[in-house]
C-alpha cells in the first residue's frame, strides 16, 4: 500500500515537473521591442497612415557583467 502511494506520488511530481520545464521554452520567431517598432513603423508608411510615430533608436549594446560567465 505504501508502496503505491509513493509511485504515485512520484509519477504526479514527475509529470508537474516536465509540464513545467516546458513553459519557458523561447518561441523561434521573438521580436525585440525595436524590431517590433521598425515594423509597425514601415507599416503604417506603406499604408499612408499620417502621423508616424517616431524614429525608433536602435538599442544600445550591453556590457558584460562579471559573473555572466557563470551563466
Amino acid at each position: 500500500m505504501r508502496a503505491r502511494t509513493f509511485a504515485k506520488s512520484l509519477l504526479v511530481v514527475t509529470a508537474v515537473a516536465v509540464v513545467v520545464s516546458a513553459c519557458g521554452r523561447k518561441p523561434a520567431e521573438l521580436y525585440t521591442p525595436y524590431e517590433a517598432a521598425v515594423d509597425e513603423r514601415r507599416q503604417m508608411e506603406r499604408e499612408g497612415i499620417e502621423p508616424l510615430p517616431p524614429e525608433p533608436q536602435p538599442p544600445v549594446r550591453e556590457r558584460p557583467f562579471i559573473l555572466d560567465g557563470l551563466i
